[in-house]
């Protein structure tokens, strides 16, 4: 008993690592299920949900849902980063996460709310696009 909650605890130390080594990206359980495959220790898809859920609980890790067909992705919550205050951009290409904190998206904020009546969470706001990088990637081509 002892030995598979030391394997436990090591399965959650690597997630927790995976997590906080791509804090800049959504990440799937698929992603992480092919992570922890690649590292020589297959993990069941129902535990990782089991962990993400307590990171989520624990408030370290944020859950983003994008619509109903699709599953959710996870983000690590770095300490310093005030996820529930900006908005997202997502890179649809490399998948990166850019937390943008800008006053002009504050201002559309604002303007929902006063001329529309409804009230925007920035935290679950995704703007999906394509980064600098990859544009210059594309423009490439």
């Amino acid at each position: 008993m002892k030995r598979g909650a030391g394997y436990n605890t090591k399965q959650k130390e690597k997630l927790l690592d995976f997590l906080i080594s791509n804090k800049d990206k959504h990440t799937s359980v698929q992603k992480i299920s092919a992570f922890f495959t690649s590292e020589g220790t297959p993990v069941g898809v129902a535990t990782i949900y089991r962990q993400l859920d307590k990171l989520v609980e624990k408030g370290l890790v944020r859950r983003y849902t994008i619509d109903g067909k699709t599953g959710a992705c996870y983000q690590y919550i770095d300490e310093t980063s005030d996820c529930r205050t900006h908005f997202h951009l997502k890179c649809v290409k490399c998948d990166r996460l850019f937390h943008i904190t800008c006053d002009h998206l504050k201002d559309i904020d604002k303007h929902i709310n006063e001329h529309h009546g409804f009230k925007v969470d920035p935290s679950k706001t995704v703007f999906y696009g394509l980064c600098a990088d990859c544009q210059g990637e594309a423009d490439d081509d």
